[in-house]
């Protein structure tokens, strides 16, 4: 075969193995791409996947030429009945800001951040150590448990409800409206799975529009109630806006930071010398937090939409192409990263990692996510000594593009 045929066999070869629903293990595929097709057509998405670091980051870097527009949609149209329910209950749902361009975002972004920044997250730490101190109190005694069920699942969604203000007996309902948000934006449903999943979004939407009315007919000290005050007091951000970033945030807020703690626990546990290491010295911490992120991150694709005819690593990409960028393999570039299938918790350019976005739409609640983790990793070894995961466990992955959590995560420990 001749070299340009001996490529265009790899592109085809990558192309036929890559599924983008299925995060069991995709790092074998993403490390073949790299080699041997680093930008390639995936046509169960319609979109070209992106799987180099270097290509990926400069794409999220200039949002002029890639768009965002498309972060947040179903990669294909939602079945008739589904928009019949959403349109027949008003749903209105938009991106809060990843998914906004400037000069819109621009505009939001810098009130948002007014409100939602390291003044809030210092003024709530005393209550997230509380949440999860009663979350690891409701199960230490028992010796084992689902250390996702039980502590991970619900103890963001708390925290965030606390942000948001309302109370953490809503957390069940933040958690399947938010499962619902995932499988229709970023899952592979057939149109009668599609059904409740929209009806909840329906559901979704009119609790955050009344959380911005109620804070208008009563003030409170929380990001809706801020938002509302910083309105008032002539900001030009509206109630639907208000909304969204309050429907954004009862999502992004709680569901990655349920991947970052569950992850993160996971990996430590499956290198017990790194878990030690950390256990030992608090100082490592902070570094392990962004080493967990590069190697196993969150969000693991994110989307972007071609404004113009473009060129990324030497492939020609046409006007209004969908791009599927695969953080997760960014994340494991051997021309970034040295060794980068190893799990190194000292690893000195671990925060290098695209997991929280790069450039304009860089992750608003980073520093919220990483704090509760850093709060996971000082409460959970004080109470649950031995700390070890259960043998024989295999782990599973809802099928999606983006969302790579494991369902469960068994352990036991000296009770």
């Amino acid at each position: 075969m001749t070299p340009q045929a001996d490529s265009i066999a790899a592109v085809a070869s990558v192309t036929a193995a890559f599924d983008p629903f299925d995060l069991t293990d995709p790092f074998p595929i993403w490390r073949r791409a790299r080699a041997e097709s680093p930008v390639f057509y995936a046509p169960k998405v319609d979109s070209w996947a992106l799987a180099r670091y270097e290509d990926i980051k400069a794409v999220l870097n200039d949002w002029q030429t890639f768009s965002s527009e498309n972060a947040q949609s179903p990669f294909w149209p939602l079945a008739e009945e589904t928009l019949r329910i959403l349109k027949d209950g008003g749903f209105e749902g938009r991106s809060g800001l990843s998914a906004r361009i400037p000069p819109e975002h621009t505009r939001m972004r810098r009130i948002v951040q007014s409100a939602f920044g390291p003044r809030r997250f210092k003024a709530i730490e005393p209550q997230i150590r509380a949440i999860m101190q009663a979350a690891i109190d409701a199960f230490a005694a028992r010796g084992e448990g689902d250390l996702i069920r039980d502590f991970a699942y619900d103890v963001p969604a708390q925290v965030i409800l606390c942000l948001l203000g309302v109370p953490a007996q809503d957390a069940p309902r933040a958690k399947e409206w938010g499962e619902s948000r995932a499988l229709l934006t970023w899952g592979n449903l057939r149109p009668e799975q599609q059904i409740p999943h929209a009806h909840n979004m329906v559901r979704y939407w009119h609790y955050c529009r009344d959380l911005v009315a109620r804070r208008h007919a009563q003030p409170s000290d929380d990001l809706p109630g801020d938002l509302v005050r910083l309105q008032q007091d002539g900001a030009e951000i509206s109630d639907h806006e208000i909304a969204s970033i309050c429907y954004s945030q009862l999502f992004a807020g709680h569901e990655t930071t349920t991947s970052l703690i569950a992850n993160g626990l996971r990996e430590l546990l499956l290198h017990p010398e790194q878990w030690r290491a950390v256990c030992a010295d608090p100082a490592l911490v902070p570094n392990a937090i962004e080493e967990i992120l590069r190697f196993t991150p969150s969000i693991v694709a994110w989307r972007r939409r071609v404004g113009g005819a473009a060129s990324v690593g030497g492939v020609d990409l046409p006007e209004k192409a969908n791009l599927l960028l695969l953080l997760g393999s960014g994340n494991r570039d051997e021309a970034v990263f040295e060794d980068p299938d190893r799990f190194d918790v000292t690893r000195t350019n671990a925060r290098a990692h695209l997991s929280m976005g790069y450039g304009i739409h860089h992750c608003l609640g980073a520093q919220l996510a990483k704090l509760q983790m850093a709060i996971a990793l000082e409460a959970i070894p004080r109470r649950l000594h031995g700390l070890r995961l259960k043998a024989g466990q295999t782990f599973s992955f809802a099928p999606n593009t983006s969302f790579r959590t494991p369902h469960a995560l068994l352990a036991e420990w000296d009770a």
